[in-house]
């Protein structure tokens, strides 16, 4: 039975034969992809929060679909019925579509680790300064790594064509004149290319950090190889030169660890009961799971003529934390005094001296 099959396949023209073998090893590619990916989920099933073999089939998929058959193709090049003219031109082809592939799958076996990484050091912790530390450092070095991985790869296609090859040899070794034209005329990129290193590995800011940069309160979001994108609280986006970082002060929140201290500011009669407001505040406090029991104190601050000012201190586990828990001590210790001392708000007082008024206002008031 093989030997009629063999016998019929020889006794084809040569473009039939060329056809067949072409997609014989373009099918034989995708059964060999399709088993890999049933396997592969057959295993992902066991976990459903995070799994390395469901990471594995998200990011390999796709460039393992035109990786096996342009393997098996460029395996069975050599059996074709071609002149050496269209082999070599297929060939090429072949080969350069194979480099583009290899990149593909390497830039995703860069995904897959930091997926494995990004499973490892979760965010979702309270007290998270090590999983933010260690997150960018791991988004920079995959940026850092895909761009080696472009640069190389477009090195290797050119070295390909005969004409290009010494582009593609001073792509790859960094060199030439064209190198040095680059380089001057990009002195500000390559500034916030090495700002960019300097922040992944001494982290004046971190994945996931929040910060007040150019008078907005947000977290960074992400941290490229030129700028940094923080989230404003209102969901707008501020993009930010990496190097701003570098050369201008800002504020980072959570620098050393994410507690942070609130203050609330109450400004009230003279007559108002501050004993009686400190146990209503500690009632608050104790009852809210927002305080991380830290800090909680009461104080009179200030005195004007008119007001007392009443300072409330508060502790939290994190900058948000901290806001909700200003926003309820506010509300609640406003409505306690509205409720229970409506005379303790302030209020103006004016003396009026019937010696110091016109005789006429005097018989008035009489």
């Amino acid at each position: 039975m093989w030997k009629q099959l063999i016998d019929q396949i020889d006794s084809l023209p040569p473009y039939a034969l060329n056809l067949v073998l072409a997609l014989a090893a373009i099918l034989t590619g995708l059964i060999f992809k399709g088993i890999a990916t049933i396997i592969l989920r057959i295993y992902s099933r066991k976990n459903l929060d995070y799994s390395l073999f469901r990471s594995i089939i998200s990011r390999l998929s796709t460039p393992i679909t035109w990786f096996l058959p342009l393997l098996t193709l460029n395996i069975v090049l050599p059996l074709m019925v071609l002149n050496a003219r269209q082999l070599k031109v297929l060939n090429n082809i072949n080969g350069i579509l194979l480099i583009v592939v290899f990149a593909y799958i390497l830039i995703a076996l860069v995904h897959i680790v930091q997926d494995y990484f990004y499973n490892i050091y979760d965010l979702r912790k309270e007290d998270n300064l090590r999983e933010r530390r260690v997150r960018t450092q791991i988004q920079f070095i995959r940026k850092l790594l895909i761009g080696m991985i472009v640069i190389i790869s477009i090195g290797a296609i050119l070295l390909s064509f005969p004409s290009l090859r010494r582009v593609g040899a001073g792509l790859l070794t960094g060199v030439g004149v064209g190198g040095i034209i680059i380089g001057l005329a990009a002195q500000k990129t390559l500034g916030n290319l090495l700002a960019g290193l300097q922040i992944a590995f001494t982290q004046p800011i971190r994945i996931d950090d929040v910060v007040i940069v150019e008078n907005e309160w947000g977290r960074i979001e992400e941290i490229t190889l030129t700028y940094v994108v923080v989230n404003i609280w209102d969901q707008r986006r501020l993009v930010v030169p990496i190097n701003h970082f570098i050369e201008k002060p800002f504020q980072n929140w959570t620098r050393t660890t994410s507690q942070i201290l609130g203050t609330v500011f109450l400004y009230l009669d003279y007559t108002a009961p501050v004993d009686m407001i400190r146990a209503e505040f500690d009632r608050l406090v104790n009852k809210s799971h927002l305080w991380d029991r830290r800090v909680g104190v009461l104080q009179v601050t200030n005195t004007t003529d008119r007001t007392i000012e009443l300072r409330v201190l508060v502790s939290a586990a994190s900058a948000g934390n901290a806001f909700d828990l200003r926003c309820y001590l506010r509300e609640n210790l406003v409505s306690f005094i509205q409720k229970n001392y409506p005379d303790s708000l302030p209020k103006t007082r004016a003396e009026i001296s019937p010696e110091k008024q016109p005789a006429e206002l005097v018989d008035l008031l009489k």
